[in-house]
């Protein structure tokens, strides 16, 4: 899939008034905010979702010209906990693939044959994340990807999607809390503040 934009104008939900945002190619916005603030369900809007207000677009094609879950084939949310359901981690992944990416976060090529019962919280948030991004997309919305994870693995994790973010030109959405973190990887920082969207510009905001 080709490089977009993507557009986002008034839009809004039940937690978040109206607001304007355009993410170009390879560009990473972080989005902070205290817990309940909306954060999530903000993600889960430009996924197509939730219901919202407002418009979408990735250069002109907008999100209800397109069925549900060809919207999210383009636009993939990597939520925070990830949904598993077969029991053998290689299911849940396309058949060609090869183990790419296993090894740079700290699993063996082996892992595609483990069982999901047998997964720790940080096993599982590295292969959902892996998942997400061995599918065909064009936008990826991250929903704090390293929550569950060690600060050693953390900028594994870090250092594999700047690459991949820079390689394919994905825009990003990317929910975070920790205030490091969004310094490392962040072309620009948004704060949900009283509903309001707030653009971070200096560390005292």
């Amino acid at each position: 899939m080709s490089p977009v934009t993507l557009h986002l104008k008034r839009l809004s939900n039940e937690l978040i008034q109206p607001f304007d945002l355009s993410i170009g190619p390879g560009e990473i916005c972080c989005i902070s905010g205290q817990s309940g603030s909306g954060k999530s369900r903000l993600l889960r809007a430009v996924a197509d979702l939730e219901p919202h207000s407002g418009e979408v677009s990735l250069d002109g094609l907008e999100q209800q010209q397109l069925p549900a879950h060809l919207w999210r084939q383009r636009v993939r949310l990597a939520p925070a906990e990830s949904q598993w359901w077969s029991e053998r981690v290689g299911d849940h992944f396309p058949a060609e693939f090869n183990g790419e990416g296993l090894e740079t976060l700290g699993l063996p090529v082996e892992a595609q044959e483990w069982e999901v019962m047998r997964l720790s919280s940080g096993e599982k948030q590295r292969l959902g994340l892996l998942r997400a991004l061995a599918f065909p997309l064009q936008v990826l919305l991250l929903d704090e990807p390293c929550a569950n994870l060690d600060p050693e693995t953390t900028l594994r994790v870090e250092a594999m999607l700047l690459d991949r973010i820079q390689t394919e030109g994905w825009p990003v959405l990317w929910v975070a809390h920790d205030a490091a973190q969004m310094q490392r990887v962040a072309d620009y920082r948004f704060q949900i503040r009283h509903e309001q969207l707030v653009e971070v510009t200096d560390e005292r905001d």
